[in-house]
C-alpha cells in the first residue's frame, strides 16, 4: 500500500487546490423584459431567446 513518506505542506496543498476555486454565476440583462438571466440561455420570465419568441411562459 502506497503511503507518502512526508507530510504534504500547507503551501504545497494549497497550491494543488488554487484552481478548485467556484466562480460567481454570471448575468445579463435580457433584451426584451429587462430581467436578468444566464448568458446564451432562454429568459425565464419571459420565454425569449436573441429577441424572438421561444417558450410560451404561463404567468
Amino acid at each position: 500500500m502506497a503511503v507518502p513518506k512526508k507530510k504534504t505542506s500547507r503551501s504545497r496543498r494549497g497550491s494543488r487546490r488554487a484552481h478548485q476555486a467556484l466562480s460567481p454565476v454570471q448575468t445579463v440583462t435580457c433584451s426584451n423584459c429587462s430581467e436578468p438571466k444566464r448568458p446564451h440561455r432562454v429568459c425565464l420570465s419571459c420565454g425569449s431567446y436573441n429577441e424572438k419568441q421561444v417558450v410560451e411562459v404561463d404567468l
